[in-house]
């Protein structure tokens, strides 16, 4: 059986003011809102996506890493 290494760091981008921060991922839940810390805009998921983190992130989050449905 292969493990796949999971990334636990993301660092999300706001799309309104560009603001980058690094976060731990949660392996145990959706993050589905996320404040940014720049000006405030509450980050959803994009259409399609299942958290904050596969839309403005640079790592999707740990279950689609390890190719599970997220969330499930």
């Amino acid at each position: 059986m292969n493990e796949v290494a999971v990334i636990a760091e993301s660092t999300l981008t706001c799309p309104e003011c560009n603001h980058s921060v690094k976060h731990v991922m949660p392996d145990n839940f959706c993050q589905w809102f996320l404040e940014c810390d720049g000006c405030g805009t509450l980050l959803k998921p994009k259409p399609g996506d299942c958290c904050v983190f596969c839309s403005y992130g640079d790592v999707p989050c740990p279950p689609i890493q390890a190719g599970d449905s997220c969330c499930a």
